[in-house]
């Protein structure tokens, strides 16, 4: 096991990971940018290095920076958490250069993973179900059109290196196809540098769902179940939820057992997570994330399992203990992505110092957050505060739980999207389980998207 872990992030994730840590015996080490001096992820490490101003390319993003803290402090490995650099191939790689394990997959699979053509296509060969729409790029606009016209309208296009909802077009005429193919080509190359596009067939309606997977180093590969994602804004998650009440057991299993054989196949480790749209009784495959999510925490007090922790004891080399036939979802869990916005004003990000907070309590309830009274929330990061995940023994006691645990929340100093997670917590399509990728914005907010 390892005696020191550098933790290449911030906010919640970051002390989510240093407490994984501690309960390892484990030292740790924060990064720390300018504005983050005093944030709860400092304290609550072993040691601390400043690694830049308040610009996440100059400190979160910086890899020689935090490469260099890490071996300035003798750390022998590195959690990327979420966002940031957790699925740069080449931090990967230079983590290896240097003998610094990193606590995801191989550099060689995140690259092989993050180009969407190149992951359908491995999809597409272990019998996984895709999105239809050949699995390669395209840079010739009517090379795309007549695969569009083959497809038939409406088509997404997506940035083969794209990612986090970003480079996504949606096309529903052919007589529009060839100038936004050329604007998200151009788009696609500013930000990614890589212009090609793939091309796939809308599914209009769909649901959202995700497997979580553990894979060690030793060829045990495993999945923890599904997540339903469905209540989104903006493409970007709000509500998420297990089990999904969408899937049956056996589909569950079938799919689960497709995406282990897949990943296995490619020589994929410790954790990942597998994106599917889901409409009408059938599956279409997205993307592969290849780090911990945002909503792990639902997966692990539905399972049981501390996947942080699997992520760490994988990197230092051990065996899963934990089997397929040894994983159920035992309870209900929902978590509420709570953040540092105001829902009155489109959402606009509301920065700011919160002059106190109670966080909620009691039975079925836990809070991940990197939030104390007297913290502020940075204009330059996310607006989270916290998350809030609540469980039990069926879907009914988790919203109650949820209700109750957001209605116990109080924060002075700034607003937050409370409001709105009760109002969705509370509609008709959420409380049956009924609700798509389309339901708030649709019926909620009321919008002509």
């Amino acid at each position: 096991m390892f005696n020191k872990i550098l933790i290449a992030n911030r906010g919640e994730i970051a002390v989510r990971v240093i407490r994984a840590c501690k309960e390892l015996g484990i030292k740790t080490v924060a990064v720390y940018s300018t504005a983050d001096r005093d944030s709860l992820h400092v304290k609550l490490a072993d040691e601390k290095v400043c690694i830049g101003d308040v610009s996440p390319k100059s400190s979160y993003l910086n890899i020689n920076n935090i490469i260099s803290a890490a071996l300035q402090k003798g750390a022998e490995a590195i959690h990327p958490g979420y966002g940031f650099l957790s699925e740069n191939p080449e931090f990967a790689s230079i983590c290896e250069d240097v003998g610094i394990k990193f606590i995801g997959p191989k550099s060689d699979a995140i690259e092989k993973l993050g180009k969407k053509d190149l992951a359908k296509k491995i999809m597409m060969e272990h019998g996984v179900p895709v999105v239809p729409g050949p699995a390669k790029g395209i840079t010739d606009p009517n090379e795309g059109l007549k695969i569009a016209k083959d497809i038939g309208f409406p088509v997404v296009i997506k940035a083969v290196s794209g990612g986090g909802g970003r480079g996504i077009r949606f096309i529903f005429d052919e007589k529009d196809f060839v100038p936004i193919f050329q604007e998200a080509s151009h788009e696609a190359d500013i930000s990614f540098n890589d212009p090609s596009l793939y091309i796939e067939k809308m599914i209009q309606n769909p649901k959202h769902i995700e497997f979580q997977i553990l894979a060690d180093e030793h060829g045990n590969c495993i999945h923890l179940g599904e997540r339903d994602c469905s209540a989104q804004r903006r493409k970007q998650k709000i509500i998420e939820e297990t089990p999904s009440t969408a899937i049956s057991n056996e589909q569950r299993k079938s799919l689960g057992s497709k995406i282990v054989k897949a990943l296995l196949d490619i020589g994929y480790t410790n954790a990942g997570t597998v994106e599917f749209l889901y409409e009408n009784g059938e599956f279409y495959f997205m993307e592969v994330n290849t780090r911990i999510q945002v909503e792990h925490p639902v997966t692990e007090v539905s399972t049981g399992i501390d996947i942080v922790k699997e992520q760490i004891k994988i990197a230092a080399g051990e065996k899963l203990k934990i089997k397929q036939s040894d994983i159920n979802l035992n309870l209900n869990a929902i978590e509420c992505r709570i953040n540092a916005e105001d829902p009155d004003r489109n959402f606009m990000p509301f920065a700011g110092k919160i002059e106190n907070i109670i966080f909620p309590g009691g039975h079925g309830v836990r809070v991940d957050s990197g939030i104390y009274p007297g913290s502020v929330i940075s204009p330059y990061y996310d607006s989270m505060i916290m998350k809030l995940i609540c469980f039990g023994e069926s879907r009914e006691v988790a919203i109650a739980k949820s209700i109750r645990a957001l209605q116990e929340i109080y924060i002075e100093g700034i607003k937050s999207n409370i409001s709105f997670l009760l109002k969705i917590l509370t509609s008709d399509k959420f409380l049956k389980g009924d609700y798509t990728i389309n339901f708030i914005e649709k019926e909620l907010l009321k919008t002509n998207n």
